[in-house]
């Protein structure tokens, strides 16, 4: 969508697969010129900046959106790898520029065991049967939150399919404190539930929470 509308767009990802979709797009449209200069790199966040040159100070934007960043796990139990991992994606970011990444509204899920009922902002969630949720604790604090998806999809009927996702439990106060030290500077922060303006307290439970942080210095 952002090669489409005209932007200057890097791709990375760490995955193989993934990887050959985006190059396989690139290839299959590589007649139009916004795609034929698609830069399409493998790369990991956890080395970003060895992995990734950065255009002059930055990025105008860095996105991360998905609940991806949740896909890091935490396998020192000190968050050392998302430290690491945000502060390479914020190095990333020009001076003026945003960062814009989201994780899942883990708040409500710690509190309620379950996924929040509104309608999932990235995929047909009316297909879904069931989501059952687990939640592992380490030490008496929850280190992982675990979907299992039943879904039905139409096209397999009357089969049902199942899959299992599993991801850290990043919470919004804490999530928003790891940003901030990210960016190691001065910089504006914002909040976003599902795409729409967010305020505590507020009657709609988001899905999503999506930061916003522009560097400001």
């Amino acid at each position: 969508m952002l090669v489409e509308d005209g932007f200057s767009v890097t791709s990375v990802d760490a995955s193989d697969k993934m990887l050959k979709y985006a190059l396989k797009e690139r290839w299959n449209r590589r007649k139009e010129e916004p795609f034929d200069k698609w830069v399409i790199e493998e790369a990991n966040w956890l080395t970003l900046d060895k992995d990734v040159q950065k255009p002059g100070d930055g990025f105008d934007a860095v996105i991360c959106l998905g609940n991806s960043f949740a896909h890091l796990p935490d396998f020192k139990g000190d968050q050392s790898d998302h430290k690491l991992a945000l502060k390479n994606i914020a190095s990333m970011v020009r001076p003026g520029g945003l960062m814009v990444i989201d994780h899942r509204n883990y708040d409500y899920i710690l509190a309620t065991g379950c996924a929040p009922p509104g309608k999932n902002i990235y995929y047909k969630s009316d297909l879904t049967q069931d989501i059952t949720t687990s939640v592992l604790l380490v030490n008496n604090k929850a280190h992982m939150v675990t979907l299992d998806y039943t879904l039905q999809v139409p096209e397999e009927a009357p089969e049902l399919s199942k899959f299992r996702l599993s991801y850290y439990p990043h919470c919004l106060e804490a999530f928003t404190e790891l940003l901030k030290n990210a960016f190691q500077g001065p910089c504006q922060h914002s909040v976003l539930g599902d795409f729409q303006p967010y305020q505590p307290g507020q009657a709609y439970t988001p899905c999503y929470f999506i930061h916003v942080v522009k560097k400001t210095g």
